[in-house]
């Protein structure tokens, strides 16, 4: 069975690709984890600088050093 890599609470940055256009630079908060669909683990992630919350793939997210 596949795992979530984060937990609620952990911070994160985005890793962007040519399409995420608007998607802010910067550190997020994993607000909860979303459930396994087929075999891609999803979040809710806040922005720290704007507040506004987005549904991330958790490839797309690098742990904060």
């Amino acid at each position: 069975m596949i795992g979530h890599k984060f937990d609620v609470g952990d911070q994160v940055r985005l890793l962007h690709g040519p399409l995420d256009g608007e998607v802010p630079q910067g550190v997020y908060t994993i607000s909860r984890k979303l459930p396994v669909e087929g075999a891609v683990c999803q979040y809710r992630v806040r922005h720290d600088g704007d507040n506004h919350e987005r549904v991330v793939r958790e490839e797309l997210m690098a742990p904060v050093a």
